[in-house]
């Protein structure tokens, strides 16, 4: 576990999120996580290559010192849209897709004169949750991130599953049936092209040719129009088949549930529950859904913890 007692002082944390759009770095006190002591934000700029990523967070890191008039640590855990590779160290399968073939980790390291510990974003987001968010003090936790993708990891007793390929929890990629065309690996019907906040919104799109954001479906669904009552109601169905084989592999205690899908209550009816049951093999189901607590610092917070030990995916 990471949180031991102790008499001494335990150094600060830093983590880093590197998104497609902006990278947030934070300075934590592992005892008090919820309040950053530091924290800046900068453009991530991935069109200018991955030269100037790496400069991004180099930049980043120097200004963290700056800031807090401190020197940086020996280790910063940094979450990654992606994986890096364990047999080969490369990095692979990452929305910014110049990053991908490098020896990312690597560059990283000498390029921030520190090690750099990285994992998978949505890793980071189930790490925090876990030990300091909704899931605290569970032992088995799935996260998933419903959003713009789908992804997901695996903690278990405090430690992140990073598994032989470094893919475990990778839950998105799951193929639930041969609808909803191709995602980005060309595979057909993974549960990101069903189950995203842009699947959904094309869904609603094709049922009634009106293009709208998934916030604007939910509360048409509210208000009881059709259309986007079905687009839910569907989201509800196939949610509840994808998330079964996760349970009945897995039997985890809780699943949490960040991104923008992961807001909308009705994943947390007992009407889904239900209609997991039609699924999983023992068909009464005591697995717990929560929304997540920490927010957007999840990712940012999670990072900061693969600085104490935690498991990563190297």
């Amino acid at each position: 576990m990471y949180l031991k007692n102790s008499n001494h002082k335990k150094p600060l944390l830093w983590g880093i999120d590197l998104g497609g759009t902006k990278i947030e770095g934070v300075i934590i006190d592992e005892s008090q996580p919820n309040k950053a002591l530091h924290r800046l934000r900068i453009p991530t700029e991935s069109s200018l290559g991955a030269t100037h990523v790496v400069d991004q967070l180099r930049l980043l890191v120097t200004q963290l010192e700056e800031s807090s008039q401190s020197k940086r640590p020996h280790t910063i855990g940094i979450g990654v849209p992606g994986v890096v590779d364990p047999s080969t160290g490369i990095f692979r399968d990452s929305n910014i897709s110049c990053l991908n073939g490098h020896f990312f980790q690597k560059e990283l390291s000498t390029a921030l004169e520190c090690e750099a510990l990285l994992a998978n974003d949505a890793n980071c987001f189930v790490l925090a949750e876990s030990i300091w968010g909704a899931a605290r003090g569970h032992r088995v936790v799935m996260g998933l991130i419903l959003g713009t993708g789908v992804g997901g990891g695996i903690v278990v007793d405090g430690h992140l599953i990073p598994g032989l390929h470094g893919i475990a929890g990778e839950w998105g990629n799951n193929a639930l049936s041969s609808e909803g065309g191709a995602c980005y690996e060309s595979k057909r019907g993974c549960n990101e092209r069903i189950l995203s906040g842009p699947a959904l919104e094309e869904f609603y799109e094709n049922i009634t040719g009106e293009k709208i954001t998934l916030p604007e479906i939910v509360r048409r669904a509210e208000a009881r129009e059709e259309a986007a009552r079905q687009t839910l109601e569907r989201l509800q169905e196939k949610f509840a088949e994808a998330i079964a084989p996760a349970i009945n592999i897995l039997d985890p205690d809780v699943i949490v549930i960040g991104g923008g899908v992961g807001n909308i209550d009705l994943l947390y009816e007992a009407s889904t529950l239900k209609k997991i049951s039609r699924y999983i093999f023992h068909n009464d189901v005591k697995t717990q859904f929560f929304k997540p607590i920490l927010g957007d610092s999840a990712g940012v917070f999670g990072a900061a913890m693969l600085g104490v030990g935690a498991d990563k995916k190297t």
